[in-house]
């Protein structure tokens, strides 16, 4: 049901700090951040945890999706020793088949696109955006005029990592997994009747906004194959490099972020 693919920054497929993972009757989509502070555990070992926890914890598991989210950060934060505002932190998309219906959860601002009776709707948690908002209009504009990726670059996005920093798992601010597990129960979570989906496609950042750039269809994504789906990030990842290696047309923190996308369609009877 659920076919997907990653690849790094770096253009490795291992993903990076990007995880997805196939659980049967659901699947997990993680974009990782390392934290912003000296941390003992590196964003690549957070995800890895998290997405096993949420893999293990999903097989054949159909209770509320924002008990299972809070219950696998919990784990994973005491597991690994973490402390609030100083770890690594993920966002997190979850789709699920449940019975008759179809269940759709998103914390943090990884994208799930879902077409119901063909009206494509988009599911995220926009909170983010509205943090640091000043500075992160102040970089993408220098970007435009081709500066590239230079020390004033890194400097504004410093400020910015540090005003997300201050706002991360506050009321008034944005919720992400970390070592917080109530940040689960401010996530977005969608069901529908199972009947009405027609396809699915999670997506992380990386992924999403070139999508949108280039004018792709989410619904040609949503039926490609497992091959497809790799080749699909190899040539974004071709067309950041070449076409726009300053950000200068896609404005963006970086010129390759990692890169996962899962896809579920409707199986056919």
């Amino acid at each position: 049901m659920f076919r997907g693919a990653s690849l790094a920054g770096s253009g490795s497929p291992d993903g990076g700090q990007d995880r997805w993972a196939d659980c049967g009757t659901s699947a997990v989509v993680l974009d990782g951040a390392s934290s912003f502070t000296p941390a003992v555990v590196d964003a690549t070992h957070y995800v890895d945890q998290l997405c096993a926890e949420l893999a293990h914890r999903l097989r054949g598991h159909e209770g509320d999706l924002v008990d299972v989210l809070g219950s696998c950060i919990a784990a994973v934060a005491g597991r690994l020793s973490l402390q609030r505002g100083q770890s690594p932190s993920s966002t997190v998309l979850i789709a699920r088949e449940r019975g008759d219906n179809f269940d759709v959860l998103a914390l943090g601002d990884s994208t799930a696109v879902v077409s119901r009776n063909g009206e494509v709707d988009r599911i995220t948690d926009d909170r983010l955006a509205a943090v640091g908002h000043d500075l992160r209009r102040q970089y993408q504009s220098r970007l435009t005029t081709g500066v590239g990726y230079d020390d004033t670059h890194r400097r504004l996005l410093r400020q910015l990592q540090e005003q997300e920093l201050t706002a991360r798992n506050t009321s008034g601010g944005y919720w992400i997994a970390e070592a917080d597990e109530r940040a689960a129960e401010k996530a977005v979570l969608r069901t529908s009747p199972l009947s009405e989906v027609d396809w699915c496609v999670l997506a992380t950042d990386g992924v999403q906004r070139p999508v949108d750039h280039l004018g792709i269809r989410w619904s040609d994504i949503a039926h490609m194959s497992a091959a497809e789906l790799a080749e699909l990030l190899a040539e974004l990842h071709r067309w950041e490099a070449v076409d726009d290696p300053d950000g200068e047309v896609l404005p963006r923190s970086k010129r390759h972020d990692d890169k996962a996308v899962v896809v579920w369609t409707r199986p056919r009877l």
